[in-house]
């Protein structure tokens, strides 16, 4: 279940990849959904996130390793293969933003993230992100009004976690059910409003060829 720590993490592999990709995190998604456990060469662009979270760059040269990577997959259907949020992002959180009620089990939060990758929006959002580990990272805010402006000067670094009003955990399944539809954002892009959703980490969805 996921790799442990310590572990390698992918093996060698000669095989040629059964697809070659090019572009956002979208174009990688598309074809990681296509066919479960297909072989992908990547070469992301500039705006991918999940490139950087395993150090893959479009001028990476191939060392042969061929890497499991898992996807989230929403209960309405959808998948993403870096990160959802609901609420607002932790980069658009101002003093002015308002909590919103994301259910009996989560209670009150500006927003919640879950994980799959690290970056968003060039910024290392969750630190601990593994795209790989069959875990999904939970960010939880809760941060005072006064700390929200510190807290988005550290996301470039990491450095806004641990905090005590940022409540984390690494889980295999999670379900939000806020009492009514608030704003949700899959891989950096806005996609509508939800109500009860439920995030599940699909391990070794696709395998990535570095």
């Amino acid at each position: 279940m996921g790799i442990r720590p310590g572990e390698p993490w992918g093996v060698i592999c000669d095989a040629d990849p059964d697809v070659t990709v090019s572009g956002d995190d979208a174009a990688l998604l598309a074809a990681a959904t296509l066919a479960p456990g297909r072989l992908i060469r990547f070469k992301p662009g500039p705006s991918s996130q999940i490139g950087p979270a395993i150090g893959l760059s479009a001028t990476t040269r191939s060392i042969g390793i061929a890497v499991p990577m898992d996807l989230l997959a929403l209960s309405d259907g959808r998948t993403a293969v870096n990160m959802v949020i609901l609420g607002t992002t932790p980069q658009h959180q101002r003093w002015y933003t308002k909590d919103v009620d994301l259910g009996p089990s989560i209670g009150k939060a500006t927003g919640i993230v879950v994980a799959n990758g690290q970056f968003l929006g060039g910024l290392d959002v969750v630190p601990r992100g593994h795209p790989g580990d069959g875990r999904a990272e939970v960010h939880t805010y809760r941060m005072l009004r006064r700390e929200r402006a510190g807290m988005r000067s550290l996301l470039a670094s990491g450095g806004h976690v641990p905090h005590p009003r940022i409540e984390t955990r690494s889980v295999r399944s999670i379900t939000i059910s806020p009492p009514r539809h608030i704003a949700i954002e899959l891989d950096g892009r806005p996609a509508g409003r939800v109500a009860e959703i439920t995030i599940t980490v699909i391990e070794n969805a696709y395998r990535l060829l570095l």
